[in-house]
């Protein structure tokens, strides 16, 4: 294996043009074509991670195995490529000040005067080039979140410029932007991108290659304008046209020959394509899919679909491989009670209750539990979606009326679920959250363990509170199974109801671990038996 490829993927005009979706695609291109590829995100914002932002601000806080909380791109760029991320693969500003400022008390610097250049950007260089110390990737793409012109992004469009000069033909930079259609003129203008373009020289750094996001056919006219006055080749002027899904942008870009144009100015052979044909299979099962299958998401953040992010992602791949369209309903938590729940979710196929933390909105989600558990309505409770499943369970069934979690409730005469005597100790570190893998003992002959097809797993955790050991066996005589426990410490992992159709909790996130090419097996199984309700 010869020397890493550094890509830079920047974007320009505005936000939210999908940098990381182009980022993932070309990363997939090059990996078809049996390069190895892994991304990054670094991220301006001063937060050292995504654990503390507000899922209204911000989506889903993406975990990794190794149980960094991460921006949602992380999320694209697994499900895209099927290789799992690290903490390496996202950087925020925060993190690049702390590490710079940990060095400088530590006396690393000898006294010197610490300033962004070079200090901050030797630090996000080397943050960049960490993920391949021993070249062991063909290609590494780098997002640079936001947008260019951005004060925020300045370190990192520094640190691009120096890299270009130092790594030579062994860096290329993508530059992404929009072009808007005047209606009143019948026009597409080139006009903020020749801006965009012209603030990224400016900065020091020349794009290879022009991404052009538009709603409309970009002409060969066009192109060459954009060409001639941002100082590109025409064929490196790439079309990326509105389509109906995301996975569609592979095909799209590989037609464009995104791939080419870059392998061609990195050196790199051209001549054998990329060998899409497993994407292609199912973004033809995603487009073929006639029936429906009607998925209620009950939630408190349903305002942002994007703090819901890779739950959605992977329900769409699961009814795609089950041959069906994914009609999803989204429900506010905080809206449901019992006087409305049997209209407010009637007709559904299946009910699935998401993650979250804290009070609010969890009547709601323990009202929606108890309408699928009395109507055997598939259901899939996710975190505290489960714990919500299993404090309805005890109520209504056992008869536990106050039983409750101590995240709710401190004082709660039964605590179902509670903070076990091991992270008590932890209380003053912060160690109380269960973060990144963890293993999965599966009980033989269960749905779930029928389900992955194996007897041990590994899922990743984003939780504090955990099932109470002591109230197991009493679950157990009144028909709840724990068909998932953690091998070393004993907690719960996942429940079920074997005498309903499927009513699944897990503890874990089962979402941050369904890829296009290897959708989650109980996703796949709970839209099965959605489909198969009636």
């Amino acid at each position: 294996m010869g020397k890493t490829k550094y890509i830079f993927v920047t974007g320009g005009v505005t936000s939210s043009l999908g940098k990381g979706i182009i980022a993932a695609s070309l990363g997939k291109l090059l990996q078809s074509r049996g390069y190895k590829v892994t991304n990054q995100k670094l991220d301006p914002y001063i937060n050292i991670n995504s654990g503390m932002l507000n899922p209204y601000e911000h989506g889903e806080s993406y975990v990794t195995d190794d149980g960094h909380e991460a921006d949602l791109d992380l999320g694209h760029y697994e499900r895209f490529l099927n290789v799992p991320t690290s903490i390496n693969s996202n950087v925020t500003t925060g993190r690049i000040y702390q590490n710079v400022i940990r060095k400088e008390r530590r006396g690393d610097y000898l006294g010197k005067t610490v300033q962004v250049v070079p200090h901050i950007t030797n630090e996000i260089k080397h943050c960049i080039k960490q993920l391949a110390p021993r070249n062991e990737y063909d290609f590494i793409i780098t997002e640079i979140g936001g947008t260019v012109g951005d004060i925020e992004s300045l370190p990192y469009i520094e640190s691009v410029r120096q890299l270009k000069w130092e790594l030579g033909g062994d860096c290329l930079c993508i530059h992404l932007t929009y072009v808007p259609y005047v209606s009143a003129a019948k026009e597409l203008k080139t006009k903020p991108t020749q801006h965009s373009v012209k603030e990224l020289l400016e900065q020091g750094v020349q794009p290879d290659v022009l991404v052009l996001r538009t709603e409309h056919p970009l002409n060969k006219e066009i192109r060459n304008k954009v060409a001639l006055f941002c100082n590109v080749l025409p064929e490196a002027v790439i079309e990326s046209i509105d389509v109906t899904s995301i996975y569609e942008v592979p095909l799209k870009m590989q037609e464009e020959g995104l791939d080419h144009i870059v392998l061609k100015k990195l050196g790199f052979p051209t001549e054998k394509p990329a060998d899409l044909g497993k994407w292609k299979f199912f973004v033809d099962k995603l487009r073929s899919a006639e029936k429906s299958v009607k998925i209620g998401l009950v939630g408190k953040y349903i305002e942002l679909p994007d703090a819901y992010k890779s739950i959605i992602e992977s329900l769409i791949h699961a009814a795609a491989y089950n041959d069906r369209k994914l009609d999803l309903q989204f429900f506010q938590s905080e809206n449901i009670n019992s006087g409305n729940v049997d209209e407010t979710l009637s007709g559904l196929d299946g009910i699935l209750i998401a993650p979250g933390f804290g009070m609010r909105g969890v009547e709601g989600k323990l009202e929606a539990a108890k309408y699928a558990r009395l109507n055997n309505i598939p259901l899939f409770g996710i975190g505290l979606g489960m714990q919500c499943a299993v404090l309805e369970f005890a109520r209504n069934v056992l008869g536990y009326k106050n039983a409750d979690s101590s995240e709710m409730n401190p004082q709660a005469e039964e605590k179902i679920f509670d903070l076990m005597e091991g992270q008590k100790a932890s209380l003053s570190t912060n160690g109380t959250m269960r973060l990144g893998a963890y293993s999965c003992a599966l009980k033989p002959n269960t749905l779930v363990q029928k389900a992955y097809d194996k007897e041990m797993t590994s899922e990743r955790h984003r939780n504090r509170f955990e099932f109470n050991n002591k109230y197991k066996e009493e679950f157990e005589k009144a028909g709840m199974v724990f068909s998932g426990v953690n091998p070393q410490s004993d907690l719960v992992e996942i429940i079920e109801i074997p005498s309903l159709k499927w009513f699944v909790g897990v503890q874990f996130q089962p979402e941050f671990s369904s890829t296009v090419l290897n959708p989650h097996p109980l996703f796949m199984s709970f839209i099965q038996a959605a489909k198969n309700k009636n």
